[in-house]
Order: structure tokens, then sequence, then C-alpha cells
């Protein structure tokens, strides 16, 4: 047996990478070998023929890249990640300041601008006062340094004002990905009814193509595209008529589930249940959540969400208003109140409309998850650190696996945890 690594500093070529892999189903030679060839042909004939001809789509598995994608709203951000298979990152508004951040608005007008400009000066103005209010609520404690606890206070504002930035807030959003899996997602991306995603999507295609033009050369047929049209207009955006508290809906089979039950009762923490337990069941959990805290739970890939379509319908989430000083709360309600009436009266479509709405609005929320990741996304969202909104529907979660599947160690964190100074260990800075 030989074990041979290869990475990016052997082959910075994704194509090249692709090859390299193919090259062993056909030829049962070592990747040393394989690795001369490809250094003297080239992937781009290959890729052509192979690849985009033939149809072999697996060998674009083989591939990946890391793209890059800037001041894109967080609605745009959330379509580049709405994909089963997304891995990457993107900027947190629960540590930076989103204040001079550009803003993308459809409608360009002295109304829709100053819609934008009313919800950015909310936000400076909650956030100055959260930083005087919670260092006076959560003062520093001995023995705690002074630069962590200062952290962990503008971290816990920064939680509550930025439900009153606009989702058309711009981003950064980093998406690692193979060749098939780009080409894929882009022949969703460039058919969604919002113009600013349908615009990233051929931006991105378009560098893809000059970089790579014999991984992105795929030809397009116009049944398929009629389809995909038809398949994204129907599943972008989903608007339910109720917004439940919390429920949940399971189908299981028990007798398959009660064959393992030793492995679901001695399950200890941080640990995770075998992949193979998917095939016993699901749960459908539905809730209402602000779009700020959806972006984080619509990262999990294990489970199939929704994408909300954003209204002002059922008004901003209960907890940001909570977390404001009494002299505060009546003014957010009037701005809000003002602001839900010009945003409804502008002349847009409801699609692009959710630009000018704020973070902090609630939407009623679907997720299906087999029990495996239905226990992950309970027990790592439940933490002190994480955003109370979307911890609290974890607890939820995790309590009705619990009263589902009495048997089924459940280890999801149900402390109150109001304030936790670790926020500020949290931070992700340059080295020197």
């Amino acid at each position: 047996m030989e074990v041979v690594l290869i990475d990016g500093r052997d082959i910075d070529n994704p194509e090249h990478q692709a090859m390299l892999a193919a090259l062993y189903s056909r030829s049962p030679k070592s990747v040393k070998i394989h690795m001369e060839q490809v250094a003297a042909k080239g992937a781009d004939s290959f890729m052509s023929q192979w690849y985009c001809g033939y149809g072999h789509k697996s060998i674009g598995d083989c591939g990946t890249i890391t793209i890059f994608v800037e001041d894109v709203s967080m609605l745009c951000a959330k379509a580049i990640q709405d994909n089963p298979l997304y891995n990457g990152q993107e900027a947190s508004t629960r540590y930076l300041d989103f204040a001079e951040r550009p803003i993308v608005d459809p409608v360009c007008d002295a109304t829709s601008m100053a819609i934008q400009n009313t919800w950015i000066d909310l936000y400076k103005e909650v956030l100055t006062s959260l930083l005087s209010e919670f260092e006076q609520r959560f003062p520093i404690e001995e023995g705690q340094k002074r630069r962590i606890w200062k952290k962990a206070v503008e971290a816990r504002a920064f939680d509550v004002a930025r439900g009153f930035l606009p989702a058309g807030c711009t981003t950064f959003v980093a998406w690692h990905t193979n060749l098939r899996q780009a080409h894929d997602h882009l022949s969703l991306m460039r058919h969604n009814p919002v113009a600013e995603v349908r615009a990233v999507a051929a931006g991105i295609h378009e560098e893809l193509l000059k970089r790579y033009p014999s991984s992105f050369g795929h030809k397009r047929y116009e049944a398929s595209e009629d389809y995909l049209a038809k398949s994204v207009g129907r599943w972008a955006f989903s608007e339910r008529d109720s917004n439940p508290d919390f429920e949940c809906y399971s189908a299981f089979d028990t007798a398959g589930l009660n064959q393992h039950r030793d492995l679901l009762k001695s399950r200890p923490p941080k640990t995770e249940l075998h992949q193979r337990m998917r095939q016993f069941g699901q749960f459908t959990f539905r809730f209402p959540l602000d779009f700020g805290s959806y972006r984080d739970l619509q990262r999990h890939r294990s489970c199939v969400q929704e994408m909300p379509l954003l209204t002002t319908k059922w008004g901003i989430l209960n907890w940001y208003l909570e977390q404001l000083p009494d002299t505060l709360v009546e003014r957010v309600c009037e701005v809000a109140a003002k602001q839900e009436k010009a945003i409804n009266n502008l002349d847009v479509s409801d699609e692009e409309r959710q630009n000018y709405i704020a973070m902090g609005y609630a939407s009623p929320i679907q997720i299906t998850c087999s029990l495996p990741s239905a226990i992950y996304i309970a027990e790592l969202r439940s933490g002190t650190t994480v955003h109370p909104t979307v911890r609290k529907v974890a607890q939820q979660i995790g309590d009705t696996i619990q009263s589902t599947i009495p048997y089924c160690a459940m280890h999801h964190d149900m402390s109150e945890g109001v304030w936790d100074v670790k926020r500020g260990t949290q931070d992700i800075t340059t080295l020197s």
C-alpha cells in the first residue's frame, strides 16, 4: 500500500486536480505517472471532451476552487449559500459594525434611499445606546480581562442592533466549491427572481469561464432552461399564511430506531450520531425567526430549508425590542411603523422589496431534518454564545427530540445564558 498526498503545493489548477483523479477510472497506474501526463498535456482538451462534452459530472467534483464575492446584499449572500453542498464563510453582523457598508437599492429614488438611510441611522442610534447600556447591565467582574469584556459587550450590542440593518446591506461571502457544484448552483442562481442574484451569478460564471473555459463551456438547452426557471420560481422564496409559535411534525420507523437503542442512549456529549441513522425518519419544524438569525440557521446543510420571503407582516421579533432601554423602545416602534408604510408603498416586486426590510423582522421558517441533523442543530445552536433568538429555537428542537424519542440521549444547553463573556474571545484577527 502507498498513500500519496497531493494538494495545492503540487497542483494548484483545479482542472488538473480533476483530470488527475479521473485518470484512475481508465488507467490503473500510479498517480505519480499520471502527474507527468497532466504536466505534459494539460487538462483543457480532457475537461472539454469528457467533463463538459461527454457529461462525466463526477470529474468536476475532483477539482476545487474558492470564490470570493464582495459587496453583495444579505439576500444575495443567502442565495449563494442556498445549496446543501455549500462550504464557506460570511462577514458576521454579530462582530462587525455595518454602519458604513454600501446598501443595495433596486428602486434607487428619493423614497427608497430615505428608507435605507433611516434604517442605518436607527442602527447607529441603537448601537450607540446599547454600548453604554450594556456596560452598565453587564459590568466587568473581578479577574476578567478588560479587552475581552469590552469585545463581549460590543458583540452583545451588535446582536441587537443588527436587527435594524436592512437586508439590502452588503456583506462579503467566501464560497469554497468544486467545478461541478459551481456550475450546477449557478445554473439555478441565474434564474432567481432577484435581479442582483442573477447579476452575481452571471458575474461569477464570466470569471470562471475566462479562467477555466474547458470546464464552464456547457451547452444550454432551451427546454432545460425553461424548466430550471420554473423550478427556481417556485422554490426561491416561501411565504406562509401563518406564523406558529413552534410546531413539529415527525415520522419515524420506531422499530428500526429501537434496534439501535443502545447507541442512542449511550451517545456522549459532542459526539454525532452515525449518518446511517438518517434512514429511520425525519422531523419538520416550523417556528418564527428573524432573518438575522435565519442566516445562521440556513448554513446548516444537513437539513432541507425554505428561504422565507421577507415581509413586514409579522413585525419585528419581540426579543429585539425587549433588549432596548425603555426610553428607546417607543422611538424604535414609531420609526418602524413609518418604515413599514413606506416599504409597502414602493413600486417594486415582493422579491426586490425584501432589500428594504430590516433583519429583525420575523418570518415563518420551516426546516426538515433527519435525526442526526436535528440533534446536531439542537446541541450546537443551544450554546450560550449563540444568538438568543436562534438559541431558543435550538432548545425547542432539543426538547422535542427528547419527548419524541425518550431514550435518545440529548445534550442541548438549557441554561438561561443571558450573558457570556466568552463572546469576547471568539474573535478572528489577523496575525502580526
